[in-house]
């Protein structure tokens, strides 16, 4: 298939891509990983994660803030289990047999550090989902100012 151009020699965009995006979203929405939703509409994983990435970040339209807002109560979801496995209580064993340090259980930290670790992607990925952490444009234009200090400017010609 041949590209289309527009009257300025351009190539258009082509008009079915906004359905076809549209599509991939509620598919997404409906819980439908990436790699389903591309087995489903016969495109690849790669063009269905762009579209759907494109398309949340283009469109405004109510499928797009549902999605994001599905993803976000997913994260929420998430965060609460991690933050129950955080809060337990755990100990180490060896050999299925409970460790202990005289008569107490010995505590093992492992499973608060890997909760930790989890904690720390979903908040990633709440972050990347709400664009909190998106390049900021920052004005460099302007001069650049020297100051030469102890020496004479009539001795500088």
């Amino acid at each position: 298939m041949s590209k289309m151009r527009d009257g300025g020699g351009r190539y258009a965009k082509d008009p079915s891509l906004p359905e076809r995006d549209a599509e991939f979203l509620r598919l997404r929405k409906r819980g439908l990983a990436y790699r389903a939703i591309a087995a489903e509409t016969g495109y690849d994983v790669k063009t269905v994660h762009e579209a759907v990435k494109n398309a949340m970040a283009a469109i405004t339209e109510e499928p797009a803030q549902e999605v994001r807002q599905l993803e976000l109560e997913r994260l929420d979801d998430m965060w609460m289990a991690v933050m129950q496995v955080l809060e337990a209580k755990h100990f180490k064993v060896s050999d299925g047999r409970l460790v202990r340090l005289g008569d107490e259980p010995l505590e093992d930290d492992a499973p608060v550090l890997a909760a930790v670790d989890r904690l720390l992607r979903i908040q990633e990925r709440r972050s990347k989902l709400l664009g909190l952490d998106s390049a900021q444009r920052v004005d460099m234009s302007g001069g650049v100012t020297y100051e030469i200090v102890g020496v004479d400017p009539s001795l500088l010609s």
